[in-house]
């Protein structure tokens, strides 16, 4: 069954069920104040932190499903009913939800009432702002009466949940119009407070939940809705919220609009108070002033669409498959954003308590949407770079409301530090701005340890050659990308964490061929700078022990078929045909590959062939085979999930690419586009019951093929799929990439591909970029020419400013030689 449609034209997926087979989701904001909002108005707001400035309250995993949220009830006298068609679930004459870039707009209609709130946070304001349009649709007068309702969380989004004894008489308003602040714990240890606000006169309120809703009743009937008339209730403890009520009469025909705004506010130590217990309203009144009309919300609308329009006319795609131009040009780029602005840290998965912003997971986000706004990115790697440690480990993630290495989970996670690389060189590449390597950056957030981020690098660089194994390759610490991969954790107790209890890591022989590659791949990427910046004795240095490494894997990390995953706590095999279960790992097949290690000898040719036979399925690829059907201790939490879930045997998304890479490597672009689609969003519009999350964005994981229900998908939206995809599809199949001198040309494509181009934004300049493919090729460029002059090699040189036309000719052999490339041009 389809729920919905793509309008590419407005840049919207419209959803037409409110049942979806999951909630489906939207990103709003993209500074400091975000929220999450469903398909039926659930989510929650908060100022850049999710755990530590929580505005409002939602309940995870509760029955039903999506239970919180900025929710609007109407009551006409003969129904009660919800635009978003929740909470309330009664059935509605008309529904619709858009969810635009940084917007959604949901419609619903009953009785010929019409309610249309349009939900967005406006660029850099610290509020997301409600725009809510009721028409009457009928012949006859109307008169109903309006109830919104927003529930506070005390800030502390887990303490907010655990610390009922105080939590439940700290909770203070106050009431100020059609103004309700929430100022709980505000005259202590907080300079901050929240609102929500409405535009017009009020006939009346509710700040006190039980007031509203009433002891046993529930979102779905609130006695307050129920009764057609709030209680002007004011929270003292207990839960505090803000509910406005207003009665409203329309003629046919007519039309009213309202704009509701939940806001955050910062005052400095002295500017808290107005009066004593009365709280410094300035700023909040100030906010409000900047939204508190049609027009003034209209603008900030637009403001917001033409800053996605410039966003996304950095790289566009014009290509036969609208499937394909609508990923590339809008969706892809969309969740790339939104999932550098959150990393792991809050989605309907990820609760936004437990995990900040990731080293590894914000290093690889960055290569999805450095092309989009570059100052951003080196702001984050400055970020990233301090939570490092001097010897080159680094905290695993970090908070981002302090930007300090996250305590509770640590380091040791031995992949982290060569993940700086990756999105320094990017950045540099996308840039050309050197000078960030210059830039002098602490260690463990301590100004006196101050290095040049490029000493980072280096510390980066050797942290892996510094911790070599038996066999030469790389030990894998607490764990390597995987972190399900607990070589060296051994634990019995199931309320330890396998991630953070104390690793057996001394004695240890568990090394990791994944992160061999990860290092020929990097460190490979760190020769080359060092040669750009004439640091000739270090680039020397860094590839003799990327020879070595190359050298080690070849020796030790190869089984024959395909490369080996690891090498366990007592230097046993993993990934090796010689295991019962876990034969064959897909991160050592992808990595292997795109390090092109033993491309001559022929291995990476046969662990790609392995992987089409041992890993493909219908779905995607699965992480491994045969999955383990009993827990291995030495082995950890891989071993735990059933069959075909998650990094047992599930297709972990995220690595999929690595595997279209390796086999762009190779040439073979029939099968990396093959894998493509596999996964891509747009390509699986007819398996949405089965699939279940949102149809337009990546999930972290769909269920392999010895799950019980191989397809379905979980873990939406955050997930370092989405950089890897866009790179991967840009980069390697459509193949631009950027380079120290220009822009890269090399596609590996599906050989029945015709034609097809792509519009670039590099460093000032605007490059038409026409790929043909005469001779009906997977690879190769047999003429490059650019603004009607033949070019050597396949690099776009990088012109400056102005509008560059360049056009590029597939083949094995050149097709036409200098003399007759005018003629080309001009054909």
């Amino acid at each position: 069954m389809k729920y919905g449609f793509f309008d590419d034209a407005n840049r919207e997926y419209v959803i037409t069920d409110p049942k979806t087979p999951f909630p489906w989701i939207n990103y709003l904001g993209n500074h400091d104040f975000f929220s999450l909002v469903s398909n039926t108005a659930g989510g929650y707001s908060f100022y850049k932190d999710a755990k530590f400035r929580r505005l409002n309250r939602y309940r995870y995993n509760n029955v039903p499903m999506d239970n919180g949220g900025r929710y609007f009830y109407i009551n006409d006298g003969e129904n009660i009913w919800s635009p978003g068609w929740k909470p309330v679930k009664t059935p509605l004459d008309h529904y619709e939800c858009r969810h635009g870039l940084s917007y959604t707009t949901i419609k619903g209609q009953k009785a010929d009432i019409e309610a249309e709130v349009t939900f967005f946070v406006p660029l850099n304001a610290w509020a997301e702002v409600q725009k809510m349009k009721l028409t009457n649709k009928g012949k006859t007068e109307k008169t109903f009466k309006l109830f919104s309702y927003n529930e506070w969380c005390l800030w502390n989004a887990e303490d907010d949940q655990n610390n009922l004894q105080r939590n439940l008489s700290t909770g203070e308003v106050e009431i100020d119009g059609a103004t309700l602040y929430h100022k709980t714990e505000y005259k202590e240890r907080r300079n901050h407070y929240a609102f929500y606000h409405l535009n017009q006169e009020i006939d009346g309120y509710d700040t006190d939940r039980e007031s509203f809703i009433g002891l046993y009743n529930e979102f779905s009937n609130p006695r307050a809705v129920l009764d057609g008339k709030p209680s002007n209730s004011e929270a003292h403890g207990w839960s505090p919220i803000a509910s406005h009520y207003k009665e409203i009469t329309l003629a046919p025909g007519e039309s009213t609009d309202l704009i509701f705004i939940l806001g955050y506010i910062e005052n400095e130590e002295e500017e808290k108070w107005e009066s004593k217990g009365v709280i410094n309203k300035t700023k909040a009144k100030a906010l409000i002033d900047q939204y508190n009309t049609v027009e003034k919300v209209d603008a900030a609308l637009k403001e917001l669409a033409d800053y996605w329009t410039e966003l996304l006319s950095v790289i566009t795609l014009n290509h036969a498959d609208d499937k394909l131009n609508r990923m590339v040009n809008i969706w892809n780029q969309y969740q790339c954003m939104v999932t550098f602005n959150m990393s792991r840290s809050a989605s309907f998965f990820e609760v936004g308590i437990g995990r900040g912003m990731g080293f590894r997971d914000s290093n690889q986000d960055l290569i999805g949407f450095v092309h989009q706004v570059p100052e951003r990115a080196r702001e984050r790697i400055i970020d990233i770079a301090s939570t490092q440690f001097p010897d080159g480990g680094c905290y695993h993630q970090y908070q981002p409301l302090t930007k300090r290495g996250n305590d509770a989970i640590g380091g040791g996670f031995n992949d982290d530090p060569m993940w700086l690389i990756l999105g320094t060189v990017s950045y540099i590449k996308e840039s050309g701005d050197f000078s960030i390597l210059d830039e002098m950056v602490p260690f463990d957030n301590d100004p006196s340890l101050a290095q040049t981020l490029f000493d980072h690098l280096t510390i980066s660089f050797n942290h892996v050659i510094n911790n070599l194994g038996p066999n030469g390759l790389p030990l894998i610490g607490r764990a390597d990308w995987n972190d399900c991969l607990n070589l060296n954790c051994f634990s019995k107790d199931p309320n330890e964490s396998f991630q953070t209890t104390e690793n057996n890591t001394e004695g240890s022989k568990a090394e990791s061929v994944m992160i061999a590659g990860l290092f020929v791949v990097y460190g490979t990427d760190y020769v080359a700078l060092c040669q750009e910046l004439g640091k000739t004795e270090e680039a020397e240095r860094a590839q003799n022990c990327v020879d070595a490494m190359k050298e080690a894997v070849k020796q030790f990390g190869w089984d024959g078929e395909w490369f080996l995953r690891a090498y366990d706590f007592y230097g046993n095999k993993v990934g090796s045909d010689e295991n019962e279960e876990g034969k064959i790992f897909i991160e050592s097949q992808g990595w292997c590959s795109m390090a092109e290690i033993g491309l001559e000898e022929g291995m990476v040719e046969k662990a790609l062939d392995s992987v089409k036979e041992r890993l493909d399925t219908p779905y995607g690829i699965v992480l491994n085979n045969p999955a383990f059907t009993e827990y291995k201790i030495e082995y950890g939490e891989i071993s735990t999930y059933p069959a075909g879930y998650k990094e047992n045997a599930g297709i972990f998304c995220h690595n999929n690419p690595w595997i279209m890479i390796g086999e762009t490597k190779l040439g073979r672009g029939n099968q990396a586009w093959e894998y493509f689609k596999q996964i891509c969003p747009a390509y699986l519009e007819d398996i949405h019951d089965l699939h279940k999350v949102e149809p337009y964005v990546y999930c972290q994981m769909i269920a392999g093929k010895d799950a019980y229900k191989p397809g379905e998908g979980k873990n939406s939206w955050l997930s370092g799929t989405a950089a890897w995809n866009f790179y991967t599809v840009v980069q390697h199949i459509l193949g631009v990439s950027p380079e120290y001198k220009g822009l890269k040309v090399d596609p590996c494509i599906p050989n029945e591909w015709d034609t097809y181009s792509i519009n670039r934004k590099f460093r000032g300049g605007e490059y038409a970029i026409t790929i043909s493919n005469p001779d009906k090729v997977s690879k190769g460029v047999a003429k490059l020419i650019v603004n009607g002059e033949v070019i050597e090699g396949n690099i776009i040189p990088d012109l400056g400013e102005g509008n560059h036309k360049v056009e590029v000719i597939m083949g094995t052999t050149s097709l036409v030689d200098s003399a007759s490339a005018e003629a080309v041009v001009a054909e």
